[in-house]
């Protein structure tokens, strides 16, 4: 059983036009429940955008000018020819659809009782020839993918073709959130929502939404149940809230907690099988080629058979075993000369949470048992460590500690409740661990990630690149993106000269549908970049969404005279910023400092 691309290329122009996240759920819903199940799983890769999740780290890698190459020989005209049209159009899609309609390429073609019938593209065809495509590697590798892809788009439509190449280039541009996703799979497979919670649990623990997919299609929801955690395949990780006030932190933590250091370094999940061993980001993507020597600690100092734990992996300085600040860390990420970088930004992996060991999972048992167990598994060394940690039941000692933290060189503290309930709840940000980094004073001192949603292009010196970007905190509740503030300051050149190469594959023509704002943006983008952003203080303003009427009828929270820090914050999801109750914590904290 198959479905016609068609179908999918159809649902996707429905999904594009409109700006209610409720319609393009609807639109989802029909698709999937039109899918045969055999190939449910492509077509939840396809609508993402992928191939395969993230953590499989096999991406397409075709460049838009190798997409021109292929569409000039499906079609039969000179690169030069679709060249021009994209300095017109500035998108790959519309140009393909453009020349299709133009040109009829010359299409393999099957006879059916006699009649010369052009053959028509399947969602496992397109699904399989690009996957040929983004397995190609080696010497002639560039060939095969140009006359692979010209081979689909000889027997696309205008319209096919336009989405092929854009999920080829990375720029399908719909946008669509993996909760969206599973709102409609449970309408779609269940009837209801009501089902939605045991789907995003199995998703939390394994986070293809592929496989969950076909799971659903082919078992209903008692096969979704039985998900279990998998070594090698990355568990959606735990966030925390935020407060500024050691006395307020320990009452929603029942008067005693642990505090630990939170590290300026990059969060790593760290899945030991054996002698193999696999990292992952907080984004879930596999980032084991860029720790080779985080890797080795790993396998020789986590005395366990099997095991997934966590920690936060730190730059330090090679003479003095200093830590050093998170940019630093991401000289790792690179593709080419790790073992320069290695050697060069030698890295502390402190290690703070176990979720699976042996066969058993740790994820439902209380921190403090975690913790004990982690203790015992993990050999400590000059590089590989547990994160330093005390319990405390006095405000004056956990702002100690506080400051001892700041001291050695770390952000601030995590707060962990150590209740018989504190579970790992994975994906979601409760309670159970709160974030005490700076003191939100009248002047906002901490930062906040926050989401580019739209720009505003540049005048004088900026003409020709944007001027200010229009910036929002995450609604997790709603599922959608508030704006907060427009930020133009911080930006060196170098920032300003990058900014919309950096943004185009994001860049949409409208609104899109999760994204509420009043203010009228010059250009609008999928939510995807997040960047760091500082401000002088947390305001209310009638002419942002964030926390609009929670505070103040008919206003919202802004941040005044907001600032780019300079800190992309490539290792965070969209979902993953700050989200609008943190920002009224926030408001309400700087409010009582100031009074």
């Amino acid at each position: 059983m198959d479905l016609e691309y068609s179908f999918l290329a159809d649902t996707y122009e429905k999904i594009e036009a409109t700006t209610s996240r409720t319609a393009m759920t609807d639109y989802l819903v029909v698709l999937f429940s039109k899918t045969p199940p055999e190939v449910i799983d492509k077509v939840v890769y396809l609508t993402q955008g992928k191939l395969y999740p993230d953590y499989i780290g096999i991406e397409l890698g075709i460049a838009e000018k190798m997409a021109m190459r292929a569409l000039a020989t499906a079609i039969g005209v000179s690169i030069k020819v679709i060249e021009q049209e994209y300095k017109k159009l500035g998108d790959i899609g519309l140009v393909a659809e453009k020349m299709l309609t133009k040109y009829k390429p010359v299409s393999i073609t099957h006879f059916f009782e006699g009649v010369e019938v052009a053959r028509k593209l399947t969602v496992s065809v397109v699904y399989e020839k690009l996957e040929k495509i983004a397995k190609a590697t080696g010497e002639g590798s560039q060939d095969l993918k140009i006359s692979l892809l010209a081979s689909i788009l000889k027997d696309a439509s205008p319209k096919e073709a336009k989405y092929i190449l854009r999920t080829v280039t990375g720029r399908l541009r719909l946008g669509i959130a993996d909760m969206t996703i599973l709102d409609a799979l449970a309408i779609a497979f269940t009837g209801s929502k009501s089902a939605r919670d045991v789907i995003e649990r199995a998703y939390n623990v394994h986070p293809d939404l592929g496989y969950i997919a076909k799971k659903l299609a082919l078992e209903g929801i008692e096969g979704v149940k039985m998900i279990k955690i998998k070594v090698g395949i990355p568990i959606q990780p735990m966030l925390a809230e935020r407060l500024n006030n050691p006395k307020e932190i320990l009452g929603k933590l029942g008067g005693k907690c642990v505090v630990e250091y939170k590290y300026d370094g990059e969060r790593i999940q760290a899945h030991k099988n054996g002698d193999e061993v696999a990292l992952f980001s907080r984004r879930l993507e596999n980032i084991t080629h860029h720790y080779p020597d985080v890797v080795d600690m790993v396998r020789k100092h986590v005395k366990a058979k099997e095991a997934i734990v966590e920690g936060e992996c730190v730059a330090v300085n090679p003479d003095t075993g200093e830590m050093l600040p998170f940019q630093e860390l991401m000289h790792r990420r690179r593709k080419y000369g790790v073992e320069e970088a290695m050697e060069m930004y030698p890295v502390h992996f402190f290690l703070f949470d176990l979720l699976y060991l042996n066969g058993v999972e740790y994820i439902s048992k209380p921190y403090l048992e975690r913790r004990k167990k982690l203790e015992e598994v993990v050999e400590e060394t000059d590089y590989i460590s547990l994160a330093e940690a005390r319990i405390v039941d006095d405000p004056l000692e956990l702002d100690k500690f506080f400051e001892q933290a700041i001291s050695d060189g770390c952000e601030g503290i995590m707060c962990k409740s150590v209740s018989s309930d504190s579970i790992y709840q994975m994906g979601a940000r409760g309670w159970l661990w709160i974030k005490y980094k700076r003191d939100y004073r009248y002047e906002m001192t901490d930062t906040v990630d926050l989401v580019v949603v739209g720009a505003f292009y540049g005048k004088g010196k900026r003409a020709g690149t944007y001027g200010a970007l229009l910036m929002a905190a995450y609604n997790p509740e709603k599922d959608v993106f508030e704006t907060v503030c427009k930020v133009g300051s911080g930006f060196t050149d170098e920032d300003l000269a990058k900014l919309p190469e950096l943004l185009a594959q994001y860049k949409i023509d409208h609104r899109h549908p999760r994204v509420l704002s009043k203010l009228e943006a010059d250009v609008w983008f999928v939510p995807a970049v997040v960047l760091e952003i500082i401000g002088a203080e947390i305001t209310l303003s009638p002419l942002h969404t964030c926390a609009f009427g929670k505070i103040r009828e008919e206003a919202g929270l802004a941040i005044r005279f907001p600032r780019f820090t300079g800190r992309y914050r490539f290792d965070k999801k969209a979902e993953q910023a700050t989200t609008t109750k943190e920002l009224i914590e926030m408001y309400k904290s700087q409010k009582k400092t100031a009074s």
